[in-house]
């Protein structure tokens, strides 16, 4: 139940399947070695780009590692979500060896390595047949609009299967009164125009501008990656809501009727500050044992607990309170050096539906758009109460025992390369001695 091979003891890993279900036996397992070692403290913390078991588990320990030295006092015990979630093997992640697949490639490889190809096939079970097709599309690329029509319409196929029954679809993060949530404009638009917005920005973010050229069909398999990317990201980005409210969140609730005493403290990195967030709305009724949240790059919009949109009136976040699930604060990591969320995500953010240019809105190289941000590129924004100190400013002061709380972590969280930049740059003591600081851990 435990694993010798992570850096801390005793820990455990809690998996779960796309629709949030847990095995029981290991969930029921873990809640009765808990209770039986006596943990007065819990870590969880949850992955978000990561592609097979060994990586989440190898970043858990790395993350973990300092915290027995900071907390010597304390009655811990460690956790780490495992989700069907996945990365692209070209994003690199600070002090991790990168794949031989993606550092080994030669010019002129396949734009899907080996490795992301099967990642893409881990995470969508069934799936053999238009992976292959895509990665025949992406080597090829034809020159007729048909073959590009094509390609968008199989990756639609590849990430549209939704979650079953009457509860939400979990993809928003914010909602407008009276208007039906619907999927991305990229998943059901026209395939060649957004390729084409993808192709002008990521040409933008490579020049540090971005113009208003009109590209050649040839050109706009330059987007095409990128659709399948941000596609991909979108169908993570659901999958992290439901496996928070469906999985972890009443898994919690399991944990807080054996264990009552058990503090309880959430961390999660990218996808996995979503699925932390939405295991908030997951919570039975009075459960109270949550006694910190930590958001570490959190890929999701920085109005997800907002009341109201300062451009909406009319539109709330999609955990609009649900903070107030916690004994204790929300801290909220950020850093601008975090490439993802500062031109990555708005890409996609911005193509849930509006008509107007990407690179106008945005002009790549500029500030991220307020409408678009995320919440790893400049923390919670309007939650009345919110306070924002440095990442050293929140290491030598008493934190808000409740509410929403920023710490600009760019002093740590800097290094990376392209697209991703910093994104993944999260293992470091400052962060893990902020987590213990979120939860007054002793």
């Amino acid at each position: 139940m435990t694993d010798p091979a992570v850096s801390v003891s005793p820990y455990w890993e809690l998996t779960f399947d796309a629709d949030g279900d847990v095995d029981g036996r290991e969930r029921d397992r873990w809640l009765q070695e808990v209770r039986r070692r006596k943990v007065r403290d819990l870590i969880v913390f949850t992955h978000g780009w990561n592609s097979d078991r060994s990586a989440a588990t190898r970043l858990f320990s790395q993350f973990f590692a300092p915290v027995p030295e900071l907390a010597p006092a304390a009655r811990l015990g460690y956790a780490g979500v495992v989700w069907p979630s996945m990365r692209f093997s070209d994003e690199p992640i600070p002090d991790f060896p990168r794949t031989a697949a993606a550092a080994l490639a030669p010019a002129g490889a396949s734009p899907l390595d080996k490795d992301t190809r099967h990642a893409l096939l881990e995470v969508f079970p069934g799936r053999a047949t238009m992976v292959e097709q895509i990665t025949r599309l992406l080597d090829q690329q034809p020159d007729d609009e048909a073959s590009l029509e094509e390609f968008g319409r199989l990756v639609r196929l590849l990430v549209e299967v939704r979650p079953q029954g009457p509860q939400t679809s979990f993809a928003a993060d914010t909602l407008a009164e009276g208007v039906p949530e619907s999927d991305p404009e990229m998943l059901f638009g026209d395939t060649s125009a957004v390729c084409g917005e993808f192709a002008r920005a990521l040409a933008g973010a490579g020049s540090g501008s971005a113009g208003a050229e009109t590209f050649a069909l040839p050109r706009l398999w330059d987007g095409a990656l990128e659709l399948l990317r941000q596609a991909t990201y979108y169908a993570m980005k659901r999958r992290a809501g439901t496996v928070g409210e469906r999985g972890l969140g009443p898994a919690i609730g399991r944990l807080a009727a054996v264990a009552p005493e058990v503090r309880v403290h959430l961390v999660g990195h990218s996808f996995g500050g979503r699925l932390v967030s939405f295991a908030l709305r997951g919570l039975p009724p009075g459960v109270r044992t949550v006694k910190s949240v930590t958001l570490l790059q959190g890929a999701f919009s920085h109005y997800a607990f907002a009341a109201r949109l300062p451009h909406d009136p009319r539109a709330s976040g999609v955990l609009d309170g649900q903070y107030h699930r916690i004994d204790g604060p929300l801290v909220c990591c950020y850093s601008h050096f975090d490439s993802a969320l500062g031109t990555v995500y708005p890409l996609a953010s911005r193509m849930a539906g509006d008509d107007r240019s990407v690179v106008a809105d945005f002009g790549i190289g500029r500030a991220l758009g307020a409408q678009w941000g995320a919440m790893g590129h400049d923390g919670v924004q309007a939650v009345p109460g919110t306070r924002s100190f440095t990442l050293a400013e929140a290491l030598r002061t008493r934190l808000p025992l409740s509410g929403c709380v920023n710490v600009d972590a760019a002093s740590v969280v800097c290094r990376g390369g392209a697209p991703a930049g910093a994104h993944s740059d999260i293992c470091h003591r400052e962060l893990a001695q902020l987590v213990l600081a979120a939860g007054r851990v002793r």
